[in-house]
């Protein structure tokens, strides 16, 4: 009784493969030196495929299902074992299970920065990152071109060169492109789009399916990056004199909150306003050729101090407090005041 129990169990009825973690896309199946009984059963989950393969070539390929292991269910195997219709003995042959579940939340970037260039700074060198899913949709391919022989096939076995995959993608993206830095930021999505559709053929080749592929940021090197957020700087003043102008109006309200506030931060506007005064008045002789003014043209009005004008302000200041003129009457005169400054 017990020979025969062993003689059983070396002969595999029941064929299943249930996923142990995350990560594995291929697996064999480990069967040793059982033999698998004529009539198993063989049974393929959801996002699963099972291949047969005799002898090193790949025979019969099965999607989700149960199956029951007869020379019907095992043409090509059937074909390559030269069984007969009548065949109902054990048979030995390479199982192998693959995993086609969705592989969510690779991680790409790039370790060092990739040269391109740029419209508006000439050669730079750039920094990406970003996430890509997929999935096995021909196991047939992958056993072929990727997992083999091998006891067990992840994720992580595959990352490396699906990262190196997408690089170099990327940088003939943008070489082709020609997308200004500046402008990236702004079409992030279509350039994960067009990536994507660079990619989809290579993914295809391992048997897989790309399913999303996101650009999460592209960025410059840090000594590049200062230069480019001083130039952005200097591009939001703009106008020298109109910010001289708004530091003036926001500031007295709050110094004027103080005793002796207003004159305490007259230096400090009557040197940034004699800054923009000089460069409007060296601007305005370079247009006027350094000319004398035209006889019977009017006399051009002085420029009014900084300093004369936090004083006035300050006495109007003082009448408010006094009662003797209301807020908009204030206001008012400031704003006449402030401009003439420009």
């Amino acid at each position: 009784m017990a020979l025969m129990d062993f003689i059983r169990k070396q002969f595999i009825d029941v064929i299943q493969w249930t996923e142990q973690g995350e990560g594995l896309l291929a697996m064999r199946y480990p069967m040793q030196d059982f033999e698998i009984q004529y009539g198993a059963q063989l049974t393929v989950r959801e996002s699963q495929m099972a291949v047969f393969v005799n002898e090193g070539q790949i025979a019969d390929v099965f999607s989700p299902g149960q199956y029951k292991l007869t020379t019907r269910t095992l043409p090509v195997l059937t074909y390559l074992k030269n069984w007969d219709k009548l065949f109902e003995s054990p048979f030995k042959s390479d199982l192998y299970f693959f995993s086609t579940r969705l592989q969510l939340d690779r991680k790409w970037g790039t370790p060092n920065p990739i040269t391109i260039r740029d419209k508006d700074f000439g050669m730079v060198r750039l920094r990406a990152f970003g996430i890509y899913s997929y999935k096995l949709t021909d196991a047939r391919k992958f056993h072929s071109e990727i997992s083999g022989t091998r006891e067990q096939y992840t994720v992580d076995d595959l990352d490396g060169q699906l990262r190196n995959t997408v690089i170099g993608s990327m940088t003939d993206l943008f070489g082709e492109a020609g997308v200004p830095f500046i402008d990236i930021a702004a079409n992030q999505e279509e350039l994960g789009r067009r990536l994507s559709e660079k990619l989809l053929p290579v993914f295809e080749r391992y048997g897989l399916a790309l399913d999303s592929f996101v650009v999460q940021n592209v960025t410059l090197p840090e000594e590049l990056q200062k230069i480019l957020d001083q130039r952005i700087g200097m591009n939001m003043i703009g106008d020298l004199g109109r910010f001289t102008q708004y530091q003036v109006a926001t500031a007295i309200p709050l110094a004027a909150q103080n005793e002796g506030g207003i004159a305490g931060i007259g230096a400090g506007l009557g040197a940034g306003l004699g800054i923009g005064q000089t460069m409007t008045t060296a601007m305005a002789q370079a247009m006027q050729g350094g000319a004398a003014t035209a006889p019977g043209a009017a006399p051009v009005a002085a420029a009014v101090s900084a300093d004369e004008v936090v004083a006035t302000l300050e006495k109007l200041h003082g009448l408010v407090g006094k009662g003797i003129l209301s807020q908009a009457e204030f206001d008012a005169k400031k704003a006449e005041l402030l401009g003439k400054l420009a």
